[in-house]
């Protein structure tokens, strides 16, 4: 008889891998690239409004020169740097938590959008997109007779 090790976590992963091929089919619009754990990429959180779709993305201590959107298309791409400040020491400790470096994190839409209409937001530390969906996108109250 031979004895197997389990190792759940990776057991999970490697099943949650096989499936992926439902990602897209149940998401509306998805990631391009896979999500990370990189600390300087921003954390996101997206909602399917009836007018518009709304990007918030956790970005504190940016200042808005570092943050750019660029739109083309289907594709929204946010990207940016937080720069290092210098370097501080105290007499007997140093501690060194925040991140730096340069991030990039692109969407696709489930539609063209028009980067005319596009509203950008950024208070205490949160980026709010909004991006209007075209007019045949959006819902529409059918009356039955």
């Amino acid at each position: 008889m031979n004895l197997i090790k389990l190792h759940p976590s990776q057991d999970l992963l490697a099943a949650h891998n096989r499936f992926r091929i439902f990602d897209d089919f149940f998401a509306p619009f998805t990631v391009q690239k896979p999500l990370t754990n990189d600390p300087t990429t921003p954390i996101v959180d997206i909602y399917d409004r009836d007018d518009k779709i709304v990007i918030e993305a956790e970005m504190p201590g940016f200042d808005k020169k570092e943050i750019h959107v660029d739109v083309k298309g289907k594709s929204l791409t946010l990207y940016g740097e937080r720069h290092q400040e210098e370097e501080k020491k105290e007499e007997r400790s140093y501690r060194k938590e925040r991140y730096y470096g340069r991030f990039e994190r692109s969407f696709n839409l489930p539609y063209e959008a028009n980067p005319d209409t596009i509203r950008a937001n950024y208070k205490k530390g949160v980026l709010t997109l909004e991006i209007p969906k075209p007019r045949e996108q959006k819902a529409k109250q059918i009356t039955i007779n």
